[in-house]
């Protein structure tokens, strides 16, 4: 297993205000890495930090030389009026070969939606076309910043069960950045909690019994926590109690 990026000791100070402090991480190929955390804990600062975007007020971040990243953005926004079709959203940065495309949608299960304006997507299909872009350069860092936003609990299943998909082909390091307390856990080997420092980090289980974790979502959401592994039937029994109220407000 291959360090890709690690960052010791990091801070960012904004407007003399301590955004991140001492963050210790590294990002690791076939290793998928959970960043969860409140809004205002600093995830999107330390993204970007990893991404090469932002440089660090104090600390050292160690890069592989030619490290090939690709980004999955939280959301797009899409003009209506703007004419583009899948293939085009593909190219729109760089030209890929057809073939290419091709292979790169196939990875995601998207082969039919090439020719069709991404107006007309769903939410689900924006997302595979967005990490099906993503692995058009066969990255060795994949970063997602809330991947399953907006989704349905199979849904989210569906896109964990992708990334862990791509995790394997490529041998890829894989960065999940999300707020979602109920499927944050999935196929994850590593969770970091972050609250402009590192709360608490370790396996799924570790940190779902820390008492900082707890403490910063509340019990209520602790004890409906969904460690989503890799049995679909078994999830499914288990959280279908905890889930069914939450799952009728996402599809109303």
């Amino acid at each position: 297993m291959k360090t890709l990026v690690k960052l010791e000791n990091v801070s960012v100070i904004y407007n003399n205000r301590s955004v991140l402090s001492n963050i210790n991480i590294s990002l690791k190929s076939d290793h998928i890495l959970t960043l969860i955390g409140p809004n205002g804990a600093g995830k999107s600062t330390l993204v970007r930090v990893i991404l090469g975007l932002l440089s660090p007020s104090g600390g050292k971040v160690d890069r592989i030389k030619g490290l090939k990243i690709g980004y999955v953005p939280q959301n797009i926004y899409i003009d209506q009026t703007l004419p583009i079709t899948v293939k085009g959203f593909m190219n729109l940065i760089n030209i890929n070969k057809y073939e290419d495309i091709l292979l790169a949608l196939q990875r995601v299960n998207a082969c039919h939606l090439i020719n069709l304006p991404l107006q007309t997507l769903s939410g689900g299909e924006i997302q595979r076309i967005l990490i099906s872009r993503s692995i058009l350069n066969k990255p060795q860092l994949l970063v997602l910043d809330e991947p399953t936003q907006c989704m349905d609990t199979q849904g989210q299943i569906a896109i964990y069960d992708l990334i862990d998909d791509l995790r394997r082909e490529f041998s890829c390091g894989v960065l999940i950045v999300s707020h979602d307390l109920h499927l944050v856990m999935a196929k994850t080997n590593e969770v970091i909690c972050l609250n402009n420092h590192i709360c608490c980090s370790g396996s799924a289980k570790s940190v779902s019994q820390h008492p900082e974790f707890i403490s910063m979502f509340g019990l209520q959401d602790i004890q409906q926590l969904a460690i989503y592994r890799h049995h679909h039937s078994n999830y499914c029994e288990i959280h279908k109690d905890n889930h069914s109220k939450k799952n009728k407000e996402y599809n109303d």
